[in-house]
C-alpha cells in the first residue's frame, strides 16, 4: 500500500519497528514496581496507556505530543494573521486524555512540555493563546494541569517553532474495567465517534499540501467549498472524549474495547491483537477539510482511510445488542455516533465494506 505520510517524510514502518524495540526493552523493566506494592498490567503494553495496580487503584499513565500541528499554526500565523493557538493547545490535551479515554480511565491531572528553540518565541499573543487553550481543555475534562517543562533548546528545535507535548495520569472508576482486548468477541458491535476535523493526525500532509503550488496554489489562504480558508479549518481543535467514556460507564454500556483513530487511520480498529475481523457497513460524514485534502492531494480511498481520521475520532467495541445504547449515551454526552459494524470471527483484518478495502494484519504491527 502506497504511503499518504511519504511525501511528508514520514516512514511508518522505521518509526513503528522502533516503537516495537523500545518495547521489548522496557519489557525487562515491568517487574521493577513490585516491589513497592505496585504491578504493571502486562495486557495494556502497546495499548494507547499502559495500566498500573496499587493500594486498590487501577491508574492509568500516557505520553503524548501534537506532532507538527504546531507548525502549522505557525505557518498560518504568518500567512493569514490568525492567532489559533488556543485550538492547538486543545489539540495537545485531547491527544493525551483520549489516549488515556481508550483504556476505560478518567483523566486526573496532565503535565506540558513546552519545548522552543529561542525565548522570542513567546513574544505577543501566542503563549497566552496556547496556554488558555491547554487550561480550557483540562477543566473540561475534569483533569488539573498541576505542572510541566519548558525549556529553550537553540540548536536543537528551530528558533521560531515549539515541541508540544506532555503526560498525563487517569483512573478507572472503582468497580469497572479498563478496556482491554481481550474482552473482544464475535458479534461485539463497532460504534463509531465523529471527529471535529483533522485532528492531530495528517498535520505534515497538511504542511505539504499547503506547501505544493500545484496542488494547493492559495497555499493555507486556498478557500473551500464554503468558503473557509484552509489553513483556518485545518485548525479546527480535536475533540475530547473522556466525557464519553464517563457516559458509557454512567450508562452501564458494556464497552469491550476502544481505540482512538489517529495515526494509522482506520487501521487502528484492529489494534487489539486479536485473531478477529473487524466489518464496517456505515462510514461516518467526512469533514469537509479531510475531503479538500484528500482530493487535492488525490489520495485513493484506501490511502485515505489508511492515514486520517475520515470523521471517526474514536470507536467503541460493545457488546452484541448494546450498539444502540452508546450512541444514544454518546449524544447525551454530545457526540455523533454510529453503529457502523461488527466484529466477526476470521483473522486480523479491518474490513470497509462501502469502499471495498480491506487492511490485513501485516499493515498494523505496533508490538
Amino acid at each position: 500500500m502506497t504511503d499518504a505520510y511519504s511525501v511528508a517524510g514520514v516512514d511508518y514502518a522505521i518509526l513503528d519497528s522502533a516503537k516495537r524495540l523500545a518495547i521489548d526493552f522496557a519489557g525487562a523493566t515491568l517487574g521493577e514496581p513490585a516491589e513497592e506494592g505496585a504491578t504493571v498490567m502486562r495486557a495494556s503494553i502497546g495499548e494507547p496507556a499502559t495500566l498500573i495496580e496499587i493500594g486498590g487503584l487501577m491508574l492509568a499513565v500516557v505520553l503524548e505530543c501534537v506532532g507538527t500541528k504546531s507548525m502549522i499554526a505557525r505557518e498560518v500565523e504568518d500567512a493569514l494573521g490568525l492567532d489559533r493557538w488556543d485550538a492547538v493547545g486543545i489539540d495537545a490535551v485531547a491527544a493525551i486524555v483520549n489516549d488515556i479515554a481508550s483504556v476505560g480511565a478518567v483523566p486526573l491531572s496532565l503535565n506540558a512540555y513546552f519545548a522552543t528553540g529561542s525565548a522570542g518565541w513567546y513574544a505577543g499573543s501566542r503563549h497566552r493563546s496556547l496556554v488558555t487553550g491547554w487550561a480550557s481543555a483540562c477543566a473540561s475534562v475534569g483533569a488539573a494541569w498541576v505542572g510541566g517543562e519548558s525549556p529553550t533548546l537553540a540548536g536543537l528545535v528551530d528558533a521560531e517553532q515549539i515541541d508540544i507535548a506532555g503526560s498525563a495520569l487517569g483512573r478507572v472508576p472503582d468497580g469497572k474495567d479498563p478496556f482491554l482486548g481481550g474482552r473482544l468477541e464475535p458479534g461485539d458491535e463497532i460504534v463509531l465517534i465523529s471527529s471535529t476535523g483533522l485532528h492531530a493526525n495528517g498535520a505534515s500532509i497538511a504542511r505539504a499540501l499547503a506547501s505544493s503550488p500545484d496542488l494547493c496554489p492559495g497555499g493555507w489562504a486556498e478557500r473551500l467549498p464554503s468558503g473557509r480558508a484552509f489553513g483556518d479549518a485545518v485548525l479546527d481543535p480535536s475533540a475530547l472524549y473522556p466525557a464519553l467514556v464517563e457516559e458509557m460507564f454512567e450508562n452501564d454500556v458494556a464497552v469491550h474495547y476502544a481505540s482512538h483513530v489517529t495515526g494509522h487511520g482506520w487501521r487502528k480498529l484492529m489494534r487489539a491483537e486479536r485473531d478477529l475481523t473487524y466489518v464496517i457497513r456505515a462510514l461516518p460524514d467526512v469533514p469537509e477539510v479531510l475531503t479538500f485534502m484528500v482530493e487535492r492531494a488525490g489520495l485513493e480511498p484506501r490511502e485515505a482511510y489508511a492515514t486520517l481520521n475520515m470523521g471517526a475520532g474514536f470507536s467503541l467495541f460493545v457488546a452484541k445488542g448494546a450498539g444502540q445504547a452508546a450512541v444514544a449515551a454518546a449524544g447525551e454526552a454530545g457526540y455523533r455516533a454510529l453503529v457502523a459494524g461488527v466484529v466477526e470471527s476470521g483473522s486480523r483484518r479491518v474490513v470497509l465494506e462501502p469502499i471495498s478495502v480491506t487492511y490485513d494484519s501485516s499493515e498494523l504491527e505496533l508490538r
